[in-house]
Order: C-alpha cells, then structure tokens, then sequence
C-alpha cells in the first residue's frame, strides 16, 4: 500500500458560496473540463463525464450517501446540508493539507483565509499577473505613471504571496521572442494599449504580457505559466531564456501534452509541471496518464494539484483520483520487483507535498 496522507494543492482557485442547483452545479463541471457553454447540450449532462462519474464515486459518502447515488439525490443532500457545511466536509475528508489559491478569476470565490478555515488547512495567495497590471492601468494616468507602478505592484506583491501565475501563453505573450522587449518597445506598446484600452479592458499585448512576466521573474518568487492550446511549446523559448536566473517556472495543467511538458521538466533544471485536473478528467484512465507522465519527467519535478475552481467537489475529486492512481500505479511497479517499496512511498510523498514544500518555501503549521 503506498501512502499519501497529506497533499499539497499547488493549485487551485476558492469555491462558491453560494447554494447551487443542478444547472449551477453542472455549468461548473463543464468549466472544469474546458467547456464554454453554460449548460450541457439538450438531453445530456456533464455528469455523464469521467469527471462527473468520479464526483459521485467519492464525494456521496462524506455527505452521508452511497457512492453513485444519482445526481438530484447528491444534490438534493448538499441542499439540506447548506453550502457551508457540506464544504466543511468535503475539504476536510479531502487530505489536502495546503492549498495554494489563485485569487486572479473574476468569481466570487473563497479566498486563501476562508478555503483555510473550511478545510482545516493552510492557504498561501497566488496573484495572477495580467489581473494585477489590469488594476494598475486602472489607476494610471499616464505611460511613464503605468511602466512604474507596474514594477512597484509586482514586487510589492512577492512580497505576501508563494507564486505568481500568468497566461501570456495562452494570450500570445511568448508568440513571437522569449526575451525581454526593450524600454522604448514597451513604452510604445503601453502608449498604444492604454489609448485603445476601453474601461476594464484584458491585457492582450504580447510586448507588455512578455514584460510582465520579466518583471515576475525578478521578483524572486516561482512563476506558474498556462500553456494553452499549443502546450508547453509555446514556453519552451522562455524557459530556455530564464535558465539560469534563479526563478522556478511551473507547467499548469498540460494535458494532452503532459508528454511534452515531462520532457521540458528534464531538459530545464528551473522547470517544473503540475498534474492538475487531468487526473479528475479522465477519471478511470488516470492511473494511465499518470504512468505517461512518469515515463519522461524527473521524479522531483512533479506536482500535485487540483486546478480546480467553485466546487469543493473537484478539490475532493483530484486529490482522491490522484491517491488511487499513484497508488495502483507504484504499486504494480513494486510488485513487479522494479521498484522497491521504500522509494515508491519517497516518490509519492515528492510529489503529494514535497516537491511543492521545496519549490514554495512552504513549512507545515498545522
């Protein structure tokens, strides 16, 4: 039996606080698996997922039913329960010990404080680096006011938080070159974006997003890439770039190209690659995948997490997923005579929570 009693969520957002309905709490599955659309097709439901399935096997016994009892009965529980105290008990039956929350989603979710006193864990701030430069436009009034606070928001945030987190490679920040624009191309790049910005408009300039994370990596803390639609090889570039520079880069969520990002984590001593909700995704298959993954990455780069947002089913979710797979996959190794039992459990513990303590500077308090 290999052993994984205390988590590390390197990733994740806060949940809803509000009581969900069917239709609420079926949009929700759907962002986690990608989707767009507020609801399922007509005549079909995102519970008919390997996600959906993998909520009603393990999250119906903490509310007090059998597993894979039917949606509206799941649902009808969670309601008498009261949204409080049904996520009460699915993240404190979750074995996650700390999570680490992204505050950067324009919902309403929990922040590290209250994720915290619900689930009997600690918590440490992600900030989000194009939410934060959103802000400063916000209240800047001129190109030179914008470029200064910016550097003075960024480094005044490492400052409280374990990590920063980015999506220029999902918005086409790193398209072009890994390395840092020069002063007069970002001054004419912020001229341009703030006189075309309508009032809360996202940031989208691939020269000012490519200078936002350089400025991130400056900061002395790890920096938590999205890799989008192309994979990791639309940061591969910069991760070259950054060698050597003394900042961590962490791979989010790579699915299909967990491959990919595996061998990235080898190639590059400052690399890293989370696990996140791929394991929840596919469900049955997870132990597959994580076996994928483990063929090509080095043990000691991989981490633990749920990438999950709004539902405190998706924490429960991942971190069960993630405990079966690794155990059923180390654990044929070790019945197999290719590993022993002792370095199966090493390794599990690596990437369950060590790998995160290492990589976040992170001590148990709890």
């Amino acid at each position: 039996m290999i052993d994984t009693p205390s988590l590390v969520d390197q990733y994740c957002h806060g949940v809803l606080r509000t009581e969900l309905g069917l239709g609420t709490f079926e949009a929700h599955l759907g962002a986690q698996l990608g989707g767009r659309t507020a609801l399922p097709a007509t005549g079909t439901t995102f519970f008919d997922t390997q996600t959906g399935y993998a909520v009603r096997r393990w999250c119906p016994p903490l509310l007090g039913l059998e597993p894979h009892c039917p949606p509206a009965r799941y649902l009808a529980r969670r309601r008498e329960l009261g949204v409080a105290e049904a996520g009460r008990r699915l993240l404190r039956a979750s074995g996650i010990a700390t999570y680490l929350v992204d505050t950067g989603l324009p919902e309403d979710l929990t922040g590290p404080a209250e994720i915290a006193a619900t689930g009997a864990a600690d918590a440490h701030e992600i900030v989000r680096l194009e939410p934060l430069a959103e802000q400063v436009a916000d209240t800047s009034g001129t190109v030179e006011a914008f470029l200064a606070n910016l550097s003075e928001a960024v480094h005044g945030a490492a400052a409280g938080v374990v990590a920063f987190a980015s999506v220029a490679g999902v918005r086409q920040g790193l398209a072009y070159t890994p390395e840092p624009p020069g002063p007069g191309e970002v001054r004419g790049a912020a001229g341009r974006w703030l006189a075309g910005r309508p009032a809360g408009g996202r940031l989208t300039d691939p020269v000012l997003l490519r200078h936002l994370l350089w400025i991130a990596v400056t900061s002395g803390r790890p920096l938590q890439l999205h890799t989008g639609d192309r994979g990791p090889a639309s940061v591969a570039d910069f991760a070259a770039a950054t060698t050597g520079l003394g900042t961590d880069l962490v791979l989010l969520h790579s699915y299909p190209y967990h491959r990919a990002a595996a061998r990235l984590t080898g190639e590059h001593a400052h690399v890293y690659a989370d696990l996140g909700p791929v394991l929840a995704h596919t469900g049955a298959r997870a132990a597959a995948v994580l076996a994928e993954v483990l063929e090509r990455a080095p043990f000691g780069k991989l981490l633990f997490s749920s990438g999950a947002h709004g539902l405190p089913e998706l924490h429960v979710v991942a971190a069960s997923v993630f405990r079966a797979a690794l155990g059923r996959v180390l654990g044929e190794w070790v019945m197999d005579g290719a590993w022993s039992r002792t370095d199966a459990q090493r390794v599990a513990t690596m990437i369950g929570a060590g790998n995160a303590r290492r990589v976040y500077r992170l001590t148990e308090s709890r």
